[in-house]
């Protein structure tokens, strides 16, 4: 445990409900909340029994005022969240009341709490590693159940225990290689470079077979960046408000009528997808459609998938090759929107695109527009996505065990070539320092700063 100064903050969302929570936490933290409440037949909590609610008022120390009717609940160290003694303030909810609230508790000797810092400090405590501490903010920015149930899983420490057994391994080859260098002479079993290649490499598969997750896991976190693209008035407005159920972008029969990016969340099967409804390309003098063209343009670079829409009433024309060609390296998905109408574009034109990802709809019919789901799917995640399964979701963790597989494939090389165990026993202990970071067990101060500092206040 690590002696800290005792800090306060607004734990829910501030603004008119049913309660507003405020979090306390430090050794003092008991003392500074008795010192402004005043409780049935004066009773204080000097004598609250952990794990317990009390009731009573909040009073103002200058004035003796009553300030709001409370329920103040005691978690003693070190079963609470941050390890510390922890008092919680269930006030009113409503900016007034928790504002005076807190305010007094900071007049009574605590500090208003950094972002992150309640979470910090249950990392610094040891009660959770630093994996664990991030999927705290992932399971607040959740889009949907699944990405949700990933970061639960994460803070329940899942992906630590995979990460742990894989250091434990590297651990046993470093102290297997430097028995053998230092004391030759004893009867101990000879580390020749062949095993600690043999083990190196079953390792090096399991940092693969996670790594695997990575671009899945993202997803699962972020979101999918779905642009919807093409020619004005093909329907991308329309297939936009499908998708989402809601009449969100304006829909008229005026090409042009899209003239900025629209953005919109919508879930198939726990993926969260961001789909953006771009203005039309094509060339043309006006000013701010210009402007609209440019973006679509940039979303399409930034896109994780790009949804391209062409009319299928029409025979194909250089602006639709345009377009075909602008998107050919994306993942993508080819829309034949308008069927209903007619069906003039021959597949053979656009045979330079993978025929797999191309649906024949109708969004005036809605037909064709299950499909979108499943070539998602397939194109993403291999079909079904299961919430068991584990994903490595941070770009940080990806980081670290990419850097620890470069430094398992430099000792292989130096196996192969030297044969050396003990140089290879420096890249070995560079993977098992890699994959330490993602735990936060081997990461400097100032990145454990930062990443907490990404935190909202009071969590």
């Amino acid at each position: 445990m690590k002696e800290f100064d005792t800090i306060a903050a607004v734990a829910t969302v501030l603004g008119e409900g049913g309660i507003s929570i405020i979090r306390i936490s430090g050794c003092d933290s008991l003392k500074i909340v008795n010192s402004i409440f005043k409780g049935k037949n004066n009773r204080n909590l000097i004598d609250m029994k952990p794990y317990s609610m009390r009731y009573g008022y909040i009073v103002e120390k200058s004035t003796g005022e009553l300030l709001d009717e409370v329920l103040v609940s005691f978690m003693k160290s070190p079963k609470s969240y941050t390890s510390e003694d922890t008092v919680e303030i269930n006030c009113h909810g409503g900016v007034v009341a928790t504002k005076k609230v807190l305010e007094e508790v900071i007049k009574s000797g605590a500090r208003i709490a950094e972002p992150g810092e309640f979470t910090k400090r249950a990392f610094l405590n040891g009660r959770i590693d630093l994996s664990q501490a991030e999927a705290v903010i992932d399971i607040i920015r959740a889009k949907t159940e699944l990405s949700m149930k990933s970061a639960v899983q994460q803070s329940t420490g899942k992906i630590s225990k995979e990460i742990n057994v894989l250091r434990e391994k590297l651990l046993e080859v470093i102290a297997h290689i430097e028995a053998t260098v230092d004391y030759p002479e004893e009867d101990l079993e000879e580390m020749t470079s062949e095993k600690v290649s043999m083990r190196l490499q079953e390792i090096l598969d399991e940092i693969n077979r996670i790594l695997s997750t990575a671009e899945e896991g993202k997803i699962v976190r972020d979101g999918l960046n779905t642009v919807i693209v093409g020619k004005p008035n093909v329907g991308k407005s329309s297939l936009l408000n499908s998708l989402i159920r809601e009449n969100r972008a304006i829909v008229t029969d005026v090409p042009g009528t899209t003239r900025d990016v629209i953005e919109e969340y919508m879930n198939i099967d726990g993926i969260p997808i961001k789909v953006i409804d771009t203005a039309g390309i094509r060339e043309t003098e006006d000013l701010v459609e210009k402007i609209g063209v440019e973006r679509s343009k940039q979303k399409i670079d930034e896109a994780d998938l790009v949804i391209l829409m062409l009319d299928s009433s029409e025979e194909l024309d250089d602006e639709d090759k345009e377009i075909m060609n602008y998107v050919k390296d994306k993942k993508y998905i080819i829309l034949l929107n308008k069927i209903d109408i007619n069906d003039k574009i021959n597949l053979d034109d656009i045979c330079n695109l993978d025929s797999s990802c191309i649906i024949k709809t109708s969004i005036k019919t809605g037909k064709g527009l299950d499909k979108i789901k499943t070539c998602i799917k397939d194109l993403f995640f291999k079909g079904e996505v299961k919430p068991g399964d584990l994903f490595i979701t941070n770009a940080r963790h990806k980081e670290g065990l990419i850097r620890a597989k470069e430094s398992c494939i430099e000792a292989l090389g130096a196996l192969k070539n030297t044969s050396a165990i003990d140089l290879a026993s420096i890249d070995i202990r560079n993977a098992w320092n890699n994959l330490g970071k993602i735990t936060g067990d081997t990461l400097e101060e100032d990145i454990i700063d930062k990443i907490f500092s990404q935190f909202c206040l009071g969590k």
